[in-house]
């Protein structure tokens, strides 16, 4: 219910945060202060996190995005994503857990689950080259999903239940929360 909240007020939210100029990476005192405008919260803590804070600071953290430019072959803010590049830099953010670098690959390093089990911070997957699991993008809930979609466009919230991203659906994962939160408190990567 917390999430769906988080969407609304992210959505209602008129204003568009651009990718930071400086060469520096987003910090976690700036997330913070863009998510608080947008009247969203953030309780950024990188250890000792329920698996519900985990969740909202994934979706938190996500939703500060909106607005960043599509780059292929990007992994950042100041570069601008991709739609793979864009998940893994949530994911290792905050969370600390690095994701392989392409769509399918992340796929497979995930724990496959069924559409109707879908919580915000799952992994959906969608065919949109011709091949399985060539886009990826992160539930939000409702139906809706946050992405960075395709060159010409920046990260934003659409529900995939559109007729497009419904005949393009190739299945939901989750990441493995325990594993995530092992990562993030010993500091080291130890996904499969």
């Amino acid at each position: 219910m917390t999430c769906k909240w988080l969407l609304v007020l992210a959505l209602a939210c008129g204003s568009v945060q651009a990718a930071p100029t400086s060469s520096e990476p987003l910090s976690q005192n700036r997330l913070a202060e863009i998510l608080k405008e947008r009247g969203l919260g953030s309780n950024l803590q990188s250890m000792g996190q329920s698996v519900a804070t985990n969740t909202s600071t994934v979706i938190n953290t996500a939703m500060g995005m909106i607005g960043i430019p599509y780059r292929f072959g990007g992994t950042s803010a100041e570069t601008g994503f991709d739609c793979s590049g864009f998940v893994r830099a949530i994911y290792q953010d905050t969370m600390g857990h690095l994701l392989p670098r392409k769509a399918d690959d992340q796929a497979k390093a995930t724990q496959k689950i069924d559409k109707k089990e879908l919580k915000p911070g799952d992994l959906v997957f969608f065919n949109t080259m011709r091949r399985t699991f060539s886009h990826v993008g992160i539930y939000v809930g409702d139906g809706q999903f946050i992405h960075s979609p395709s060159k010409g466009k920046s990260v934003r919230v659409e529900n995939m239940n559109t007729s497009y991203w419904a005949k393009r659906f190739n299945g939901a994962r989750r990441v493995d929360v325990a594993t995530a939160e092992a990562t993030v408190l010993t500091g080291n990567d130890i996904s499969p």
